[in-house]
């Protein structure tokens, strides 16, 4: 009985592993985006404004991703 409830923690602890792959994921995301921004305000400075309503908009979904897997990674191991 007790080698089974080791057995399921370890696997939650595996799929929290996998979880924090998809964080690692929606970082490099928002990198992306800011570095996507940056260059395009940089090459047209008119549409700063146009860009940072999208990028926001962008950073807000992403974030938004990301907290839905630190919430999932945390029920998992509790």
């Amino acid at each position: 009985m007790e080698n089974e409830i080791l057995q399921d923690k370890s696997m939650a602890y595996i799929a929290a592993g996998v979880c924090a792959i998809g964080m690692t994921v929606a970082a490099w995301g928002l990198t992306k985006l800011w570095t996507s921004m940056i260059e395009t305000v940089g090459r047209n400075p008119q549409v700063k404004k146009d860009v940072s309503l999208f990028g926001f908009v962008g950073m807000g979904s992403i974030e938004s991703i990301a907290l839905y897997i630190l919430v999932i990674a945390i029920l998992m191991i509790s």
